[in-house]
């Protein structure tokens, strides 16, 4: 094998080095199933926007956002309020209690709709145990809040459902994942690894 790399032209080298790391980018983005937004691709154009997670269904688009205290954390007796940390649509870092808020975007009528919710413990990609119901109610502020208390790691899914201007049921669900793998958090900074592949792809490059 050396002796092959050896008798290359420095151009042929140049081709193989940059096309073996093109590879490699592209193969870690699939593997991540990310976007260039850090988000995952298939939600795109829906994802993380400015501290917010867009969400849609065919008749409903929501704006999810959420507010999470470790299970373990005490509140100090001299303390205002509990510390808590804001979330990336859903993804939970241990068990705890998640607050979440979501804003009824489009259209404006959904706010006459009465809209129920549900959050159900996932098993292999289907609901396995319903933890908490909220029976329907009329948001005619467009705002929903709600806390969560998540007991376990696993997958989640907090459903909202009703019927639209219509008169269709519709379902739109919100994953949540507790408890995010370590490549979780690193696909979040996949452009900045981009960059940074880039680079050093850019240096071996001049120097051959």
């Amino acid at each position: 094998m050396d002796s092959i790399w050896a008798n290359l032209s420095a151009g042929m080298r140049r081709f193989l080095v940059l096309t073996g790391s093109l590879a490699v980018i592209v193969a870690v983005g699939l593997q991540f199933h990310v976007s260039s937004q850090g988000d995952q691709s298939n939600t795109y154009p829906k994802g993380f926007r400015g501290g917010t997670c867009t969400m849609e269904s065919g008749s409903l688009v929501i704006g999810y956002s959420g507010y999470f205290i470790p299970g373990d954390y005490e509140i100090p007796e001299n303390a205002n309020s509990a510390m808590s940390v804001p979330v990336l649509c859903g993804k939970i870092p241990a068990p705890g209690t998640l607050d979440v808020t979501i804003d009824l975007l489009y259209p404006e009528a959904a706010r006459d709709w009465p809209l129920a919710m549900r959050l159900v413990k996932m098993e292999g990609g289907t609901p396995s145990k319903t933890l908490m119901t909220i029976p329907e109610a009329v948001y005619g502020a467009g705002t929903i809040t709600q806390a969560l208390r998540i007991g376990e790691t696993g997958e989640y899914r907090l459903y909202l459902s009703g019927k639209d201007g219509n008169q269709s049921d519709f379902m739109l669900e919100i994953p949540i994942t507790v408890g995010t793998p370590w490549y979780g958090n690193a696909a979040q900074f996949w452009p900045l690894l981009a960059a940074v592949a880039a680079a050093i792809v850019l240096h071996i490059f001049r120097k051959l």
